[in-house]
């Protein structure tokens, strides 16, 4: 059974460093389990984040403007087609992980058929790992609005500041029913503690639940070119037993 993880956030607030280091804790904890790395985020970081300029994407299909070096096979049908097109884009990161970027998607409310077929498409791929980590686009719609998965843990990156909180509560809102039952929080990043009470207070009053909190990182203050940081690696694997995901079996 496929384990699925959403972090979601406002841009800029952390999610990519965060989506490497729940990487880097699944690669420790489950050494020869299959990973893909789903980047649904408009910006593309993920992929630039391994030192990768991802061109061919989900939305490249979609539109036609694809360019397949193998050429198309002959005698496949839509949904075969749509299938194949996917594992052409795929970019293997290691033997264990894969990542494939989204960019734009489609509404859903879009009759077209390729949006069904993307949808099936994607579902199909997503079944064949052990874990998927979604880099969102904000919330879990933009997500829904490509592949109509359930969602096993949606992690939701807030900044220590009372206007991040509230954004916090309405990333909630939009998420909630997308989540499909499974967990639902908030991560509290780059703490540097001044007035995290009050931060605490209002989450609390806001009814969000807090997984986690992530000291800040002065490393990272001008930019990074890979996204790493030990400081939150550090913070991700001390708050990992507090999530409804699998737990280390050694």
């Amino acid at each position: 059974m496929t384990i699925k993880i959403a972090i979601t956030g406002k841009s800029g607030s952390g999610k990519t460093t965060i989506t490497k280091a729940f990487l880097n804790v699944l690669q420790n904890n489950f050494p020869d389990k299959s990973i893909l790395l789903f980047d649904n985020d408009l910006t593309g970081e993920l992929g630039h984040s391994f030192g990768l300029d991802i061109r061919n994407t989900i939305y490249g299909i979609r539109s036609g403007k694809h360019e397949y070096k193998t050429g198309i096979p002959e005698g496949m049908s839509k949904h075969e087609f749509v299938e194949w097109a996917l594992e052409d884009i795929l970019v293997s990161i290691n033997d264990n992980t894969d990542i494939i970027v989204s960019w734009f998607v489609g509404a859903k409310d879009c009759r077209c058929p390729i949006t069904a077929q993307i949808n099936d498409a994607c579902q199909k791929l997503i079944e064949r790992y052990d874990f998927v980590i979604f880099d969102c686009e904000f919330d879990l719609k933009y997500l829904n609005q490509l592949v109509d998965t359930n969602i096993d843990l949606a992690l939701i990156v807030a900044n220590p500041t009372i206007e991040s909180v509230k954004l916090a509560k309405r990333i909630a809102e939009f998420s909630v029913k997308h989540a499909a039952g499974g967990q639902l929080g908030v991560v509290v990043n780059k703490v540097k503690n001044e007035a995290l009470d009050e931060v605490y207070k209002t989450m609390n009053e806001a009814e969000l639940d807090i997984l986690g909190s992530i000291p800040f990182d002065k490393n990272m203050e001008d930019g990074t070119s890979d996204w790493n940081s030990d400081i939150v690696n550090e913070a991700v694997k001390e708050f990992y037993f507090r999530l409804n995901l699998p737990q280390e079996t050694n």
